[in-house]
């Protein structure tokens, strides 16, 4: 028979919760501020190691890379989880990505590469197939909408002309940026990203929507085509190309 302390059982500054309002939330470590999340465990594990058992459970990269990618059910599987406590968790992880989002000056208008990088990093950083998605903006550069056209497989994501400027001629889009993901973490254009964005110019061009840029997500990174200098069509006024 083995015996476990349960969190109200430990020294008070040991417990996640005392030590947060004592010290500061940024002076715990991960699996502390998970174990506050969690709040409590379960018959034969506490809080804090359930949190420890979710954070190995992320391997070498580990971490809350892990939980980000990780749904419900397979959250839920692990001793002392269930439901309620993956969906606290997912919950959390939502919050701090709106928090990001929510920087001021931000996220209303694309002028350069950096800011249609920045309205989709932390939407699209951690997914684990492609998501090939739409930005479209009026004339004075404001985001119209944002829309994911397709999912794909690891590898690869199909994507029709004919679909991608649906709506965007619905939405009396001026000129649309294109992003996908690379769940790789390498935003690295391929040859077949390069093609597909030629194709997807020349058919705006016909539509009359230019297609500004197309923006490729990595891990923490990006890429973005138009500062690579492959896209030939004309900047759009008031948008940073990157090669001046």
């Amino acid at each position: 028979m083995k015996y476990h302390l349960t969190i109200k059982e430990l020294p008070p500054d040991s417990r996640p919760r005392e030590r947060l309002i004592e010290q500061g939330a940024e002076n715990l470590a991960t699996a502390e501020l998970l174990a506050i999340i969690l709040r409590t465990g379960s018959r034969g594990y506490t809080a804090l190691q359930v949190a420890q058992q979710l954070l190995v459970a992320g391997g070498e990269n580990g971490s809350l890379r892990y939980l980000a990618t990780a749904d419900i059910n397979e959250l839920s599987s692990f001793p002392g989880m269930g439901p309620a406590k993956a969906a606290q968790i997912k919950a959390a992880l939502e919050l701090g990505k709106r928090l990001v989002q929510e920087e001021p000056g931000r996220g209303d208008f694309v002028r350069s590469p950096e800011d249609a990088y920045f309205l989709v990093k932390n939407d699209m950083r951690y997914l684990d197939r492609e998501h090939f998605c739409t930005i479209m903006l009026n004339t004075k550069n404001q985001v119209l909408f944002q829309e994911t056209v397709a999912v794909g497989s690891l590898s690869a994501a199909l994507i029709h002309p004919r679909e991608l400027f649906k709506n965007c001629i619905r939405k009396s889009a001026a000129a649309i940026i294109l992003v996908h993901n690379h769940p790789s973490g390498d935003p690295e254009p391929s040859p077949e990203d390069i093609k597909l964005t030629g194709r997807l110019v020349q058919a705006g061009a016909l539509l009359g929507i230019q297609v500004l840029d197309h923006i490729i997500v990595g891990d923490g990174c990006y890429v973005s085509l138009r500062e690579r200098g492959l896209i030939q069509a004309a900047v759009h006024p008031g948008v940073k190309s990157g090669e001046d």
